[in-house]
């Protein structure tokens, strides 16, 4: 540094103040994908799958502990740092908490081995596709059946433990960018190593090669409409830092072309990656083909990570133009409830189902963030936390009914489900009532903190059509409810496996957090109201 500091180039040049303990969890998490890099470049195969497992689990422990002992004495009005790049105040931490927490669920849907016997992920990253057809339903491919050396257990492929943290860590930048540049960093971070993580299924290869290509094509349209408006927006402002966007909105003469211009494209991008229709295209393609643990972690932590990317955009930046923008994304939030709910009674698969549920749902979140009001951001944080453990919980237990092909997604092979395995089916029972938003559940309290938001701030309209599309989508839920314990169970049906205890964890935390949430919500909502953004 001092020998840096003696040429003309350093010679005023102040170095950038860093808060080392705000920011610890993200860099530990951070760490930790870089830490598993190293272990699937220099262990052995067979020490990889157990290497892996712990540093995740030390991992994400490690950053819930930092987050947890930061949160206790932080300030209340945030901090930034990083040259402002990152916004660390209590919308973050809570997100991060968030986040964390689903990790640690979705890291165990990850590891576990013995639903699926030697992972949900290829032996071998090259290992060719299955000749099937387009549904790649065909037989297994020998390859993806070499799990291992005899006598020795069966493996996986460990890549996919980086692959989720890299991830992770790029949804936690993006909930807490307080610029749009780090945003769209953050969003390629985070979108990555998803693309990749789709196509790594080891049953039905073409379907899962197939999501993952569509996915990456389609996230790179999203992407590049998102970097496009940043351009037209900085045209306007001078800056991409969103406290100087919103200064510039308020008090310039020039005209507002670029402005929402920037805006609509900006648009384009976080409802893409937020599942929300009429973007919503990838959704049910990439939920049936990607490994369903995949599945699982998509579904509940982009969620998370999108809606906190939106809520920071629309409060810190556009907030005080919100009656120009408002009615353009009352229209989307009305496509995507009624898209999720219409769509959602036609299909026979169950994955596609609940994606077709996750735009629905999406369309709710997006009312919650539209309410530019302190009870708009707790209500949406709080309906993310609930409907990321509920959408968790209900991945776990698609992955138990399985047949001969693997997982038994098709709806006839949930028929009489309640006399093959009690105890899956009212879990499953209970879960979907929770989407339908039953009292007594998570979701019932996570509508009411966001309905109530919206017709604080207006929205009374949007809130009867939001009630009538939660009335459709309910018909799907109960669908599978009648067919899980009113109708006969085939002869040669599709098995309930007995889950390892990292599924059965993952699905018992999720299903305990949304009763729970339904019955005490009011420590989680405090949480959530606890302050706003830094901006």
């Amino acid at each position: 540094m001092t020998v840096l500091a003696q040429t003309p180039l350093a010679q005023g040049y102040t170095v950038p103040p860093v808060d080392y303990a705000a920011i610890l969890p993200l860099l530990i998490v951070l760490a930790t994908a870089c830490i598993g890099v190293l272990v699937e470049a220099f262990l052995p195969r067979h020490q990889r799958w157990p290497s892996q497992v712990a540093l995740s689990v030390v991992g994400l422990a490690a950053a819930g502990l930092t987050l947890g002992l930061y949160a206790g004495g932080a300030p209340e009005a945030g901090v930034t740092t990083l040259s402002d790049a990152l916004a660390v105040d209590r919308p973050t931490l809570f997100l991060w908490g968030t986040l964390i927490a689903l990790g640690l669920g979705s890291v165990l849907l990850i590891a576990d081995r013995s639903v699926e016997p030697g992972g949900a992920f290829l032996s071998s990253a090259v290992a060719r596709a299955a000749v099937g057809g387009g549904t790649g339903a065909g037989p297994v491919d020998p390859a993806d059946r070499d799990y291992g050396a005899p006598g020795e257990p069966p493996t996986m492929q460990t890549e996919v433990f980086p692959f989720t943290f890299f991830a992770l860590g790029g949804m936690m930048a993006f909930v807490a960018a307080n610029d749009l540049l780090t945003m769209f960093i953050a969003l390629e971070v985070l979108s990555l190593p998803l693309y990749l993580m789709c196509g790594l299924a080891r049953r039905r290869r073409l379907l899962s090669q197939e999501a993952a290509v569509k996915y990456f094509l389609l996230g790179a349209f999203a992407s590049a409409f998102f970097l496009y408006g940043l351009a037209l927006i900085y045209g306007y402002a001078g800056s991409v830092r969103f406290s100087d966007i919103a200064a510039a909105a308020v008090g310039s003469a020039r005209s507002d072309a670029l402005l929402f211009g920037g805006l609509a494209l900006l648009v384009v991008g976080l409802m893409f990656k937020a599942s929300v229709g009429p973007f919503h295209t990838w959704t049910p393609d990439v939920y049936q083909g990607a490994p369903t643990p995949v599945t699982a972690f998509m579904a509940a932590c982009t969620k998370v990570a999108a809606f906190g990317g939106i809520l920071r955009v629309l409060h810190e930046a556009f907030g005080d133009t919100r009656w120009e923008w408002r009615g353009v994304l009352w229209a989307i939030a009305i496509a995507s409830m009624v898209i999720g709910a219409v769509i959602g009674l036609t299909q026979t698969d169950i994955k596609r189902m609940v994606a077709y549920s996750s735009v629905a749902h999406a369309g709710f979140l997006l009312i919650g963030a539209m309410a530019i009001t302190p009870e708009g951001i707790s209500g949406t944080m709080f309906y993310l936390l609930a409907y990321g453990f509920n959408t968790l919980a209900i991945f776990g237990v698609i992955s138990l009914v399985r047949d001969a092909d693997g997982e038994a997604a098709h709806l006839s092979a949930w028929a009489g489900l309640a006399k093959r395995s009690p105890i899956v089916a009212y879990t499953m029972a209970f879960l979907l009532l929770a989407l339908a938003g039953l009292p007594l559940t998570s979701g019932f309290t996570a509508k009411f903190a966001v309905f109530s938001a919206a017709l604080g701030d207006g929205m009374a309209p949007l809130v009867v059509i939001a009630l009538v599309a939660s009335a459709v989508a309910a018909f799907f839920y109960l669908r599978v409810i009648v067919l899980m314990f009113f109708s006969e169970p085939a002869a040669d049906g599709p098995s309930v496996v007995v889950p390892g205890a990292f599924t059965t964890a993952t699905i018992t935390l999720g299903t305990l957090i949304t009763l729970l949430l339904g019955i005490l919500p009011t420590t989680a909502l405090e949480w959530a109201s606890g302050g706003g953004f830094v901006g």
